[in-house]
């Protein structure tokens, strides 16, 4: 079995018994009553620790099993999740003045975002629980990563994305069979639609904001990053914000490790969503309760103008000591074009908000130059192509001739 204790609201504590259907507070309704998963964290200092994990020749986000809301002997999907590569690209690192960056590498995973990691475990409980089809609402890498996990365990499922989706998202969707409903409207549109079509139908709920099961997956991220850095902690992590989701459970994983002692401090976290939709930087820089916005911004993954899981997201990002930054369409092109071209990774605008923000704190000497900073890109490059082009600029096109290559090549100063 698992080592799951309990289920705790984050607003008025009082904690619930792991058990199917539970999903939020009764007392507190399901946007405030969000829950967190308690472990019995003692007895996984008994059973495990650092060397039993380094031996494990498991290199998947299932390594860390016994921080998993799974029982050891569920079906899992056959697709090798986690376990991304831990870069450190020097000539990104001179271009911000950091002398210790790394890049999480998390498009790496087998749909091409981080997301994998949290459906991997809906798909997994969905299993458990007896259930044959999972609904979700998503602005694309969520949807995505669900239908191919979905996919692997044999399962049908219906996904709700806003008419914005990218095609790159979309057409995945439609390889791994899912039902798809594009939504003409917005994400919030998204969410309440699948919100009420999962109560009719009775589906599996995969929506993170939801799901307190689903941030367990997202957190072996953080898993990674400590074990790859030998156990030492960066002094900051920085990742991009939509639903407020990935930055809980990037809090989580660390909060976790701490717990039981393999590690000896947390980092601070930094937040970054766009100028363009950024409820949960206005409330956290002006310190009040956040309001919904538009979602006016070509990252698409996190234009989430009404956040599901802002509680959780705000709570990580104070009790990091941390902060969170708006940065601007352009700053995440220019970051997109940047990153591939100092270190051959590939981020989608969403992907590389965070790294947008950590280069506008490095800009205003926020960060100290000898301090280790992690960026987490969240999801491939490929998944939107057309925003690449944007960022990187069209080819240059001529015609089958030498002498008009060499002429066009003079006129560039590449020749």
């Amino acid at each position: 079995m698992n080592y799951i204790s309990s289920l705790r609201c984050i607003e008025c504590r009082t904690e619930y018994q792991a058990a199917p259907g539970v999903y939020t507070c009764p007392s507190c309704g399901p946007l405030q009553g969000i829950l967190d998963v308690v472990y019995d964290y003692q007895k996984i200092k008994e059973d495990y620790n650092v060397q039993t994990l380094e031996a494990s020749p498991d290199h998947s986000m299932f390594r860390y099993l016994p921080f998993l809301p799974v029982n050891p002997e569920s079906p899992r999907p056959h697709l090798r999740i986690g376990w991304t590569p831990l870069y450190r690209p020097s000539g990104l690192a001179r271009a911000f003045g950091f002398n210790n960056l790394y890049i999480k590498d998390d498009g790496q995973n087998p749909t091409a975002s981080l997301k994998d990691r949290a459906s991997a475990i809906a798909a997994i409980r969905a299993v458990e629980e007896g259930m044959t089809t999972i609904a979700c609402s998503s602005t694309g890498n969520a949807a995505s990563s669900l239908a191919g996990n979905a996919a692997a365990m044999g399962l049908t499922t219906f996904i709700f994305v806003p008419g914005r989706a990218p095609q790159g998202k979309i057409a995945q969707l439609l390889i791994f069979g899912a039902n798809v409903i594009s939504v003409q409207g917005s994400y919030n549109d998204a969410f309440r639609l699948s919100a009420e079509a999962i109560e009719r139908w009775g589906w599996y709920n995969r929506n993170a904001a939801i799901n307190p099961y689903l941030i367990e997956g997202k957190k072996t991220v953080s898993m990674e990053i400590a074990e790859q850095l030998h156990w030492k902690v960066p002094d900051w992590v920085a990742v991009s914000v939509g639903d407020g989701c990935t930055i809980a459970g990037v809090w989580k994983g660390f909060t976790d490790l701490y717990r039981v002692g393999w590690i000896d401090k947390l980092p601070k976290l930094l937040g970054v969503q766009s100028s363009g939709c950024s409820p949960l930087v206005d409330s956290f820089l002006e310190n009040r309760p956040w309001r919904p916005t538009g979602e006016n911004t070509i990252a698409d993954s996190i234009a989430v103008g009404v956040p599901r899981n802002p509680e959780k997201a705000l709570r990580a990002v104070r009790e990091s000591e941390g902060t969170m930054v708006a940065v601007s369409d352009q700053d995440i092109l220019d970051a997109m074009r940047l990153l591939g071209r100092t270190s051959g990774i590939f981020g989608e605008p969403a992907g590389v908000a965070g790294l947008a923000g950590l280069r506008y704190l490095a800009g205003n000497g926020v960060i100290g130059s000898d301090e280790t900073i992690v960026a987490i890109v969240t999801g491939n490059g490929l998944k939107d192509v057309h925003n690449a082009i944007a960022a990187a600029g069209e080819p240059i096109r001529i015609g089958p001739s030498m002498q008009l290559l060499v002429k066009e090549l003079s006129w560039r100063g590449l020749d």
